[in-house]
């Protein structure tokens, strides 16, 4: 289970210290409390705390004095003042100086409660922000997948393991998953990474077209050609060439890339001497390719050269442990470029993006990203700059169940049951998509009996 937050009580009157100590423990933070302001400098120094709550008026050292200290210790720390002598001034100089908040004596347990569990949570968002932030960075450089999803991580294993061999290569999975990026990886970590790597959509041209942009042409081979030019294949030599949308090939277009893969040479349209080259191939595809074998618009033999490996990539919605590694990835990417200073992604976006499937995949995360930066004029990507149909995600139909309407209960337990499978079991996200802390979910799983499933 997640830690929860350290939490340090500053206060010389010791009643109210050992009772906001007790209401802290009750809570399930680690807390720690003393009297003296001198001390609490002192073991903010020796240890790192997310939470201060201080009394505002005490003698030698106050409670300004120990925000300033906390702030400049761990500016991720959140300070709450807790004074008897509320005024707007106090208020406003605490405020600037970065408190999180301000309780007026004689407080309601609850608020103190409420005001607590608000403020950890921002020191969750912000340490996890920092560690997202700090993956990130590690991805700068040759080519890398970004992911912390374990079946992802399997599949990179496969792809540095088989990466070496030179065998050719055959990728599926829905579009926008990131078959092409995967290439590059592949590429990458192969003996050929020095070569060259060309990409091609075959589903984009037609067959002359694809004819002349794989093989090349000679000199006068047609109307217009008024100079030899080399084709992708015969370019990539000593390389990698990858083949997106292969499926799409006409048969007898399948027929010429067969004979360049058994031979490895190929033949420059208007031309009868044939060149040598050295491809590695890589192709993608979207379709189910053994459909397309039965239909018979695909060659069992090319599929059989092509497919030495198979990878197949897990679509998105798969995968959610990534959005928000992506999200801050794509947000890192696309604020330098627009030169913004976005850095942030409010709770809100992220619950909507955790719980959306995404059918275009990494490519419409990616896509939602680059307008939420372009859209903002503030630091951070809020719901109102969401495509519209993302802003009315979070609207549920309820219905009735075998003609009953469901109780209040029913209903609760129905959609926490709900959030976590749409979230693959991860509390820490669905508490948060719930607006509620882990403490308070656990609660509710026990009282619904889902803690077990």
């Amino acid at each position: 289970m997640e830690r929860k937050a350290r939490v340090l009580i500053v206060d010389d009157e010791l009643i109210g210290l050992r009772n906001l100590q007790h209401v802290m423990e009750k809570e399930g933070y680690e807390v720690q409390g003393t009297q003296s302001g001198q001390n609490a400098l002192k073991l903010m120094e020796e240890k790192r705390f997310e939470i201060v709550i201080t009394d505002l008026k005490m003698e030698k050292v106050d409670g300004m004095q120990i925000l300033r200290k906390a702030k400049a210790l761990h500016p991720e720390c959140e300070v709450i003042l807790i004074t008897g002598y509320a005024t707007l001034q106090s208020a406003i100089q605490a405020m600037k100086k970065g408190a999180y908040d301000y309780v007026a004596k004689p407080f309601k347990l609850d608020e103190v409660r409420k005001v607590v569990a608000e403020a950890a949570e921002k020191v969750r968002l912000k340490n996890e922000n920092a560690r997202l932030r700090e993956q990130i960075d590690n991805f700068r450089g040759k080519v890398k997948i970004i992911t912390q999803d374990a079946a992802m991580e399997r599949l990179l294993d496969t792809a540095r393991q088989i990466a070496p061999t030179d065998c050719n290569v055959l990728l599926s999975g829905e579009s926008g998953t990131g078959k092409e990026m995967f290439s590059r990886f592949i590429h990458a970590y192969s003996t050929r990474a020095e070569g060259s790597f060309f990409a091609i959509n075959c589903g984009a041209f037609t067959e002359e077209l694809l004819a002349n942009e794989l093989f090349g042409h000679e000199k006068g081979a047609y109307t217009g050609a008024i100079q030899t030019k080399k084709g992708l294949i015969e370019s990539a030599s000593g390389g990698t060439l990858f083949l997106d949308e292969v499926t799409e090939m006409t048969p007898s277009m399948q027929v010429k890339l067969l004979r360049v893969i058994q031979e490895r040479e190929v033949l420059r349209v208007g031309s009868t001497d044939p060149v040598k080259v050295d491809v590695r191939f890589i192709a993608a595809t979207n379709r189910d390719i053994q459909d397309a074998i039965k239909s018979g618009s695909f060659r069992q033999d090319l599929f059989f050269r092509l497919n030495v490996v198979s990878l197949r990539i897990p679509p998105l919605s798969g995968r959610k442990e990534d959005v928000s590694l992506l999200s801050y990835y794509f947000l890192s990417k696309y604020s330098t470029l627009m030169k913004k200073e976005v850095a942030e992604i409010t709770p809100d976006v992220m619950a909507i993006l955790m719980t959306y499937d995404f059918p275009g995949n990494v490519r419409e995360l990616e896509n939602i990203i680059e307008r939420g930066v372009a859209l903002t004029n503030g630091h951070s990507i809020e719901i109102v700059h969401l495509p519209e149909d993302l802003r009315e995600l979070s609207i549920r139909t309820f219905r009735k169940k075998e003609g009953k309407i469901p109780s209040l209960e029913e209903q609760e337990m129905s959609y926490i049951n709900w959030v976590l499978r749409e979230v693959g079991g991860n509390k820490t996200v669905a508490a948060q998509i719930l607006g509620i802390d882990r403490v308070s979910l656990w609660r509710k799983l026990k009282k619904y009996g889902l803690d077990a499933e």
